[in-house]
């Protein structure tokens, strides 16, 4: 038996195989605004031709200094959903799902006049960089009705699922980072209420039957950053407000890094399977240096992750799925139009 191939279910989203797009922000000089064009049209239904079970586009969004830079997408205006609309129904109409990640940078955020954060600390952890502004009480809460807003218009726009995105060192992982978030409210006694928070509105506004994600890091790698242990801690609270299924990653909290991540394939697999040992029935999504067909195989026949996710990979080989198939299984179905060149 083989299972990169196998479909799979979240909730009531059926996936045709195991494969899933990473979100890659493209930094496209043509969006204006965060809203998508012919390029991001492309570049995803190309995607989907390509045999992808699962298409998530890349990080958007909830308000323009939420953008790590100015051409980065957003969903914080009903003037988006349209063509974000378009790229949804041309991935259906080729096989594919397709969900999208929503997001806000925080003091990551590299075009905006004035970052936000949860504490005022400079992403630079030696202060050679500005330091954002820190959010007050009455302004965290406001961003947890503009993650739900976007979340309502990606509905609108007929999204599959929808990912969070608290890892990397986005804002969501700086309120649940010890290190970063030094706030003396509710929201710095309590690191993961934020999150939770967010957790809460977005379900609150999206179809029951409607799988919700949540990428995170699982751990940091700046100086006495956290490890595994705190990032099941928190997700726990993340799990029991309303995620489905846990995206899992590693560091991207600082440009200056202490510790330094592996470079071989696979090296974020052991943290996925922390995570499914920690979540029994949870799906868990494994991704990092995973484009080995044959390693991205094994890691699901182990049972260290349900899914497989591929980034600079499917950047590289937009039919990267079904090649990878044909070299686990000896044989696919590609579309008829491609049959004489596969």
């Amino acid at each position: 038996m083989t299972y990169i191939d196998q479909p799979f279910h979240i909730k009531d989203l059926e996936l045709k195989n195991r494969v899933v797009m990473a979100p890659m922000c493209q930094y496209s000089v043509e969006a204006e605004d965060g809203i998508p064009t012919e390029w991001h049209h492309i570049h995803y239904a190309s995607r989907a031709i390509g045999g992808t079970g699962l298409i998530i586009v890349e990080m958007t969004n909830v308000e323009p200094r939420g953008r790590i830079t100015n051409q980065c997408l957003g969903l914080w205006s009903d003037e988006h959903v349209p063509a974000f609309k378009q790229i949804v129904d041309t991935v259906h109409r080729y096989g594919s799902k397709i969900g999208i990640q929503i997001a806000h940078a925080g003091r990551k955020a590299q075009d905006a006049e004035m970052p936000v954060a949860p504490s005022s600390i400079s992403v630079s952890h030696d202060d050679t960089t500005p330091k954002p502004h820190a959010l007050t009480t009455e302004e965290v809460q406001e961003m947890v009705l503009k993650f739900k807003e976007a979340a309502k218009r990606a509905v609108d726009a007929g999204f599959d699922c929808i990912e969070i995105h608290g890892a990397h060192g986005y804002l969501i992982h700086q309120f649940h980072s010890p290190g970063i978030n030094r706030r003396e409210d509710q929201y710095g006694q309590d690191l993961a209420l934020f999150g939770e928070e967010v957790v809460k509105a977005i379900r609150s506004v999206i179809p029951p039957t409607m799988p919700l994600l949540f990428r995170i890091s699982a751990m940091e790698y700046m100086k006495d950053g956290y490890q595994v242990d705190h990032a099941i801690e928190v997700a726990k609270r993340y799990h029991a407000a309303g995620v489905d299924c846990f995206h899992v990653s590693s560091g991207g909290e600082g440009p200056v890094s202490v510790v330094k991540p592996g470079n071989h394939a696979g090296y974020q697999v052991p943290l996925a399977k922390a995570f499914k040992e920690a979540f029994p029935g949870v799906p868990i999504i494994a991704v990092g240096k995973l484009e080995d067909a044959a390693i991205a195989e094994q890691v699901l026949e182990n049972q260290e992750a349900d899914l497989i996710a591929i980034g600079r990979g499917m950047l590289n080989d937009p039919y990267w799925t079904l090649h990878a198939i044909k070299e686990v299984t000896g044989h696919i179905t590609p579309p008829a139009q491609y049959e004489r060149g596969m």
